[in-house]
């Protein structure tokens, strides 16, 4: 059984940001939208970058509340003009853009190098020939891992991607420490894994399970988890990865750095949907694996987050029962506008 009583206390929050100029690229989508509304709290000038791929979940919804407080930009990461044209002039940048599916990338590897290799190098052009002086902070992925050779994996444990997407989110992240120390650029990478929580995407099982499996459950649906269910993964909520991002953004320390900022919680999948349904509703359900997803499948997954705490101070505060009830109590009088 969960133990849901684990939680840790914050030892660091993200400063007040009036006076910054923040450029959110993917800023319509789970992870950016949660940015950007932070970074408004915070007393931020945020413009919203997106192209609103259907494949890639970014929702208008998810900024409807804000929508006359930000700047919109309807454009594509692969439009080095239009990268550039909104690069001028911010003082930090999150680069949250990104084509997210793993199933998706292997049927379409060369979209998938487009948005995430072409796109990284084009918001990086564009830093590095109109704004030299701004913060870049761009979000890797956990599954740039493959499967562990020792654990918990940190940020030196090897890399053996299973998947193009995974691959191309390493290749990406190189192309920013490349940049940073090519062209003394102050460039971070913040890797997440298995993020929850509100403006996710819970339509798509290809762009994470525990949100697609929040939208079952909100559905009164069956959970279906492949397998025994047994292999382990980090589950952070939103809101505390949003934080981190953030303070990566304001610390001089994080400059050249990769980073896990991920919880201390692990979960087996199976006790995941089974705390969804006791928490949302809905019922599990155990099937055979599909062939095609269990040659992406990396095992367990567990990670360590000492660096990012040794450096930024973070530490992730909800636990999952609290942020599970806060996903529902977002969700379920909007569902309208997310399934």
């Amino acid at each position: 059984m969960i133990d849901e009583s684990r939680s840790v206390t914050r030892t660091a929050r993200p400063r007040d940001m009036t006076g910054e100029r923040v450029l959110v690229t993917g800023g319509l989508g789970f992870i950016g939208s949660n940015v950007v509304h932070r970074c408004l709290e915070l007393g931020a000038a945020v413009t919203v970058y997106d192209c609103l791929d259907p494949r890639s979940g970014g929702n208008m919804r998810n900024v409807s509340d804000i929508e006359a407080r930000v700047e919109i930009v309807l454009n594509d990461v692969r439009s080095l003009e239009g990268i550039s044209a909104c690069i001028r002039g911010k003082t930090i940048v999150f680069n949250c853009a990104a084509y997210t599916s793993h199933p998706l990338s292997m049927l379409e590897p060369l979209i998938d190098i487009d948005v995430n290799c072409k796109g990284t190098i084009n918001v990086l052009e564009a830093i590095r020939r109109f704004n030299g002086d701004v913060r870049l902070v761009h979000v890797g992925t956990s599954t740039q891992v493959g499967r562990m050779h020792s654990s918990p994996v940190d940020e030196a444990h090897p890399e053996f991607p299973r998947d193009i997407y995974s691959a191309n989110k390493t290749v990406s992240e190189k192309y920013v420490l490349i940049y940073g120390g090519a062209y003394r650029l102050s460039t971070c990478v913040v890797r997440l894994a298995n993020v929850y929580g509100p403006r996710s995407n819970i339509r798509n099982p290809d762009l994470g399970f525990v949100n697609y499996f929040v939208g079952l459950a909100l559905r009164g649906k069956s959970l279906t988890v492949f397998g025994d269910g047994r292999q382990l993964r980090n589950l952070s909520y939103v809101e505390d990865v949003t934080d981190a991002l953030i303070l990566a953004a304001q610390s001089q320390s994080a400059a050249g750095e990769v980073l896990f900022a991920v919880s201390d919680q692990q979960y087996s999948v199976a006790e995941i949907a089974r705390a969804i349904v006791a928490h949302i509703g809905g019922e599990v359900r155990f099937v055979d694996w599909p062939s095609e997803r269990q040659a992406m499948e990396v095992g367990d997954a567990v990670i360590s987050n000492a660096k990012i705490q040794a450096l930024l101070g973070w530490e992730a505060h909800h636990d999952l029962a609290s942020g599970l009830g806060r996903t529902a109590e977002y969700f379920r009088p909007r569902l309208d506008a997310y399934l």
